[in-house]
């Protein structure tokens, strides 16, 4: 879920998809009544891919208006509720609820905008410095002390749901435990390539040994440009908890590396471009400098490869567009071959 909750200076010129709200707004008077808050200030209205967004002077309101992702915000305040009296760089939750309007989440202002905003200005030494405070978020989230079975509740849902062809709200994060459930989905489908799958299953076997020993940690499960609050060449929040989970910690990876490697299809709403992946080369290396516990594990590039299935047979087995589970299928028969999006990246 990408809300693009940050929001950049008021002093600047507002991109395409914000607006100034004030609080004329009815649904913004409703809810924030409904958490017992003031409607005076400003507030910029955000469009999100999901939500809807006022960024106010001193707190973000969002609401979800689309009716997926369900308890999402009841999960992520539970996760920021974790992170008390931690080092994690985040915004302190203020309240939630559900109303006429739809559910919604209230957290304070965090200083600054997006790492999506503050990158293409930024030049190199503050982009670095960037990187390297989100190693030591990471590094601190991973910390936290987590339920082992730390699950969105929506994602709960739709893993129980993959056999009965319900439409999925989102094919990430990776579950390790339920990559062979998709292969199980995927051969659902009418069209579905028995071979390949066959192929598939033999290959996720073959590598679920690789994951024996893990243990869970709390995971961010969707961190990219768009999650990520800076200011001043610092991190000075990670944000929506919605799709947070216990995994292991390498599992982060996959957005991240996914996100340099393919930039472009990480805008933060529909109508905006995704940052230049040239930009973001150097990114791995910085993150591994800041946070080398994370590029540690034994045969990183096959867990990379296995979380990367994980997306692509979701994909396949769940996506309503035909092309796009088309699509994934190519995808699928590259990454047997041992080739994918991470070919191209230095860490």
């Amino acid at each position: 879920m990408t809300d693009g909750l940050g929001g950049g200076g008021f002093g600047q010129r507002r991109p395409s998809g914000e607006t100034l709200a004030g609080a004329a707004d009815p649904v913004l008077r409703r809810t924030l009544a409904a958490a017992g808050l003031s409607a005076t200030g400003r507030f910029v209205s955000k469009a999100g891919w999901v939500s809807r967004v006022w960024v106010g002077d001193e707190y973000v309101v969002r609401l979800n208006t689309n009716g997926q992702f369900r308890d999402a915000y009841r999960h992520e305040a539970a996760v920021v509720r974790l992170l008390a009296g931690s080092e994690v760089p985040h915004a302190r939750h203020l309240a939630h609820g559900d109303g006429p309007d739809g559910p919604w989440y209230i957290s304070e202002r965090l200083p600054g905008r997006t790492l999506y905003d503050a990158w293409p200005a930024a030049d190199s030494r503050t982009r670095r410095a960037m990187v390297e405070s989100l190693g030591a978020a990471l590094r601190a989230l991973h910390r936290v002390p987590v339920p082992a079975d730390l699950l969105p509740p929506w994602l709960a849902e739709a893993l129980a749901d993959s056999l009965t062809g319900k439409p999925w709200p989102a094919f990430h994060p990776p579950v390790v435990s339920a990559t062979l459930q998709q292969v199980e989905a995927a051969r659902r489908l009418p069209s579905h390539d028995s071979r390949l799958l066959a192929n598939v299953a033999d290959w996720i076997q073959e590598r679920l040994e690789l994951f024996a020993a893990d243990e869970p940690v709390l995971v961010h499960g969707d961190l990219h440009g768009s999650n990520v609050i800076v200011d001043q060449g610092r991190v000075t929040g990670l944000i929506d908890f919605a799709e947070a989970l216990a995994q292991p910690a390498d599992v982060e990876l996959d957005t991240i590396l996914r996100w340099c490697a393919k930039a472009r299809e990480y805008p933060p709403t529909p109508d905006l471009q995704g940052l230049d992946e040239a930009t973001l080369t150097q990114v791995p290396g910085w993150l591994h400098g800041a946070y080398p516990e994370l590029f540690e594990r034994e045969q990183l590039r096959e867990r990379l490869n296995f979380y990367d299935m994980y997306v692509e047979l979701a994909l396949y087995a769940h996506h309503p567009q035909p092309d796009v589970r088309e699509a994934a299928q190519y995808r699928i028969a590259r990454l047997l071959s041992g080739h994918n999006h991470l070919d191209g990246l230095v860490w």
